[in-house]
């Protein structure tokens, strides 16, 4: 059986030949800026953190999200800060090794349950999660959680039209 949008028809509505088609709706774009997240590169020795962390905090910016993973030479700590810009331009003067990429932060009401809906809509979607971190604060009152993810406009798209409140650069940042 073939289906045609009325617009694609050469006769009016009332046919018997008619039948409404009702399209998808997609979702809204997040307002602002997605999260951009710093991948810094350490040397696995005491006190390196903190020097990033002191960086950091001179210029008045603050950590927002923090995950470290080491290895038996060098750590990865993935950071969320308030002020991306300042974060880039200081890792850059300063020489500090890193990366940047895009993260979904989500707002979780009810961490217990909404947590497995979250990751139940990202399967269903089939948007892989490469590695997840809470916030160290609480975004409008709630707990929020980081998500690197293969495909962030999708995973945003899907979680958006479960109920999700997705939130930018600019509702983490002070």
């Amino acid at each position: 059986m073939r289906y045609w949008l009325a617009r694609d028809l050469d006769f009016a509505p009332t046919s018997r030949w008619y039948m409404p088609v009702k399209l998808p709706e997609t979702t809204s774009k997040i307002e602002g800026p997605l999260v951009k997240q710093f991948s810094v590169f350490l040397p696995n020795k005491v006190g390196a953190m903190l020097e990033i962390v002191k960086l950091l905090n001179n210029e008045n910016t603050h950590v927002v999200a923090l995950s470290v993973s080491e290895s038996t030479d060098s750590a990865i700590a993935r950071i969320i800060a308030s002020d991306p810009a300042r974060v880039e331009r200081l890792f850059r003067e300063e020489n500090v090794p890193f990366g940047v990429s895009e993260v979904v932060v989500v707002e979780l009401r009810e961490v217990a349950t909404r947590l497995v809906k979250l990751l139940a809509a990202l399967v269903m979607a089939e948007v892989n999660v490469h590695f997840a971190y809470p916030l160290l604060i609480r975004p409008r009152g709630f707990a929020a959680i980081a998500l690197h993810v293969d495909d962030t406009e999708c995973a945003s798209s899907v979680l958006t039209g479960e109920g999700f409140e997705i939130l930018s650069q600019d509702d983490i940042s002070r």
